[in-house]
């Protein structure tokens, strides 16, 4: 596949003007006594593909997480196409007020985790087809056009009507991403979608995750893999004991790094 040079990246990416597709301010999350995330404020625009990274227990999933309420932060706002999800009561029972509006919300949020959460008794096809048919109260024959079309956006058409326990994990992976596509999402929210796969199937997925970066599509990813970051972003934030310690291009982040703590955080990638 080829790839598309930054300068076209930067092209399709940030409508100046226009609000952020995502917008999160003064971001809390604690569990027990332990504060996960310290104040954490990002916005995403309109085509851009934001990457966070860091170390373990930094922030970034729980960060990510809190964007469809999978994680109701205890201080903050999130906004989703300038919409505020609407959050009621106090820390630690602070909870989402309006299930109608975040079910409507989530509807526009494609997820992809860590581990592939595919249904293990449903066929590939019917996995994909699930949330348009019972969430978006879709017509059956459109969506399963286009659950089609999304299997074969991602490399496996030929496996449609298999099960996931046939299938290799890059295959699952790039089965949940079609799964999240065919929702039509505004944004594509990814959580270490390689972290639990075998170098020569994470090569599977990057590929299908550049494609999505080179169509324009809204994208927040956390990895860990820094080549892949370079590659993919707009916009890198580096998070570093629940704060955000650095933010910029690529460009900025990684070639003309500030912070000592991210200096040390790259080269140990790096030697990985």
């Amino acid at each position: 596949m080829q790839s598309t040079p930054p300068a076209s990246r930067a092209s399709i990416t940030g409508k100046a003007g226009e609000p952020p597709i995502i917008e999160i301010h003064d971001l809390h999350k604690s569990f027990g006594m332990v504060e996960v995330l310290k104040g954490v404020s990002l916005t995403a625009r309109e085509g851009e593909v934001v990457v966070l990274i860091g170390s373990s227990g930094s922030g970034k999933s729980t960060l990510l997480r809190c964007i469809n309420m999978l994680e109701v932060p205890d201080q903050g706002t999130v906004k989703v196409a300038g919409e505020e999800i609407a959050l009621a009561g106090r820390p630690p029972h602070r909870h989402v007020a309006d299930e109608r509006q975040i079910r409507r919300i989530r509807s526009g949020l494609g997820m992809v985790f860590q581990s592939f959460n595919l249904w293990s008794h449903m066929s590939i096809i019917d996995n994909v087809m699930e949330a348009p048919l019972h969430v978006q109260k879709r017509e059956k024959g459109e969506v399963r056009g286009e659950a089609l079309a999304m299997l074969d956006k991602v490399g496996i058409l030929d496996k449609a009507d298999v099960y996931p326990a046939e299938l290799s994990g890059g295959q699952q992976q790039r089965a949940a991403i079609a799964r999240a596509l065919c929702i039509n999402p505004k944004v594509m929210l990814f959580d270490e979608p390689t972290s639990a796969l075998d170098p020569e199937l994470e090569v599977e997925v990057l590929r299908v995750i550049k494609l999505l970066a080179d169509e324009g599509r809204t994208m927040i990813l956390v990895t860990h893999d820094m080549n892949f970051a370079r590659t993919v972003a707009d916009r890198a934030i580096f998070l570093h004991l629940g704060r955000i310690e650095e933010e910029g291009t690529v460009d900025e982040v990684f070639g003309a790094t500030r912070s000592t703590r991210l200096k040390q955080f790259l080269s140990a990638a790096d030697h990985e």
